[in-house]
């Protein structure tokens, strides 16, 4: 198996500010490198960046190029990593123009970072549901794997179920 991670950033690949007297979060390098690298996986892989923004940030054009980045590759599994605030509307959008491949989305509550982080258990979650799933859109989070379509979240807590 040859699984495709797509970075398009979010709380998971959110870092520490790099430049002097920074306050706000960076992006850089994909966390999914960093997990990767511990879990010294036993699949091929490939990750690519999409783009590198808060998901309250991505545009229609963002979704857009992320769909034309997965239509122009030959692989049928991908895991995106993505922002919890706007993961679900990213996911419809996917299943609009994309069908017979499978596309597992995750993310984190708190970035990959983080010693407390569950970015790990999220993404291990991910690469395990491609190993047992052939095709369609799926949403990964707090142990949980549902199609985009019947996962919720509740907005009170932020846990997805």
């Amino acid at each position: 198996m040859k699984l495709i991670f797509i970075q398009t950033g979010g709380t998971i690949d959110k870092d520490y500010p790099q430049k002097t007297k920074g306050w706000a979060f960076e992006f850089g390098e994909p966390a999914t490198s960093r997990m990767l690298e511990k879990l010294k996986p036993s699949f091929e892989y490939k990750i690519v960046t999409s783009c590198q923004k808060d998901s309250l940030e991505i545009t229609q054009q963002d979704r857009e190029n992320l769909v034309d980045l997965i239509k122009k590759t030959e692989k049928s599994k991908y895991i995106i990593t993505h922002g919890t605030d706007t993961i679900l509307e990213t996911a419809a959008f996917i299943s609009e123009h994309i069908k017979n491949k499978l596309i597992i989305i995750t993310g984190s509550i708190l970035p990959e970072r983080f010693s407390n982080s569950d970015a790990p258990v999220n993404l291990g979650c991910a690469i395990g549901a491609a190993n047992l799933l052939e095709k369609g859109i799926f949403v990964t989070m707090h142990g949980i794997v549902k199609p985009y379509n019947e996962i919720r979240r509740d907005l009170n807590t932020g846990k997805f179920y």
